[in-house]
């Protein structure tokens, strides 16, 4: 199993996709390393040379933001916005969404699930006797 910036890459899934379980990568970065290392993107983990592998985890240390690093930076720039008071920090102080969506309808993932319609509370009539 290879292990690359903390994360185990899953041995059954070609290399292409494996990369994208680190955070931070996604399919276009994953394809420009392998085509960098010049490894077939559809070569199966499990059948990586260790050679290839430590190749993999250098480049990938060098040259991309990934993992911790990558969380601490954005929970650092969200932190600034919020102790500056703007109107995006404001946002995600309250819950709401940040980047201009509307919010009296299609907000349910940043509200939560709440149904706050007539009929969404209520017990069916057989119940209340």
């Amino acid at each position: 199993m290879a292990r690359i910036s903390g994360v185990n890459l899953p041995n059954e899934k070609r290399i292409e996709i494996a990369l994208t379980s680190v955070y931070g990568l996604g399919l276009s970065s994953s394809n420009k390393i392998l085509k960098q290392l010049k490894i077939d993107p559809n070569i199966r983990v499990k059948n990586l040379s260790e050679e290839q592998v430590n190749n993999l985890r250098q480049v990938i240390e060098k040259d991309f933001r990934v993992e911790g690093e990558l969380r601490r930076e954005r929970m650092t720039n969200i932190k600034r916005l919020k102790e500056i008071k703007c109107y995006r920090g404001t946002r995600h102080i309250k819950g709401l969404p940040v980047h201009g969506q509307r919010t009296k309808t299609n907000s349910r993932s940043i509200r939560g699930n709440k149904r706050v319609t007539m009929g969404s509370g209520r017990v069916s009539a057989a119940q209340k006797t």
